[in-house]
């Protein structure tokens, strides 16, 4: 599970082998129990959530459109 980004305590992270087949690339955020994911093609959007609230999801949302280029590059170097 690399760790991708730190930001005020929320972990933007995947796992190394999700799915079977394996998942399109996409990203987890998760902080005090609550978790996120989002998906980063065709264009990033939350596919689920658990605790986060509208707020936050937006500021994630954000975070992870910032990041995109970079989350991509590394889902790919890992599962490669």
């Amino acid at each position: 599970m690399p760790v991708l980004l730190r930001y005020q305590s929320f972990r933007f992270f995947f796992y190394s082998s999700e799915g079977d087949p394996r998942e399109p690339p996409h990203i987890h955020v998760r902080k005090d129990g609550a978790e996120a994911k989002f998906w980063l093609t065709p264009a990033v959007r939350c596919a689920w959530t658990r605790r986060f609230d509208e707020r936050t999801l937006k500021m994630l949302e954000t975070m992870v459109i910032e990041h995109k280029v970079e989350f991509e590059e590394q889902w790919h170097v890992f599962v490669a």
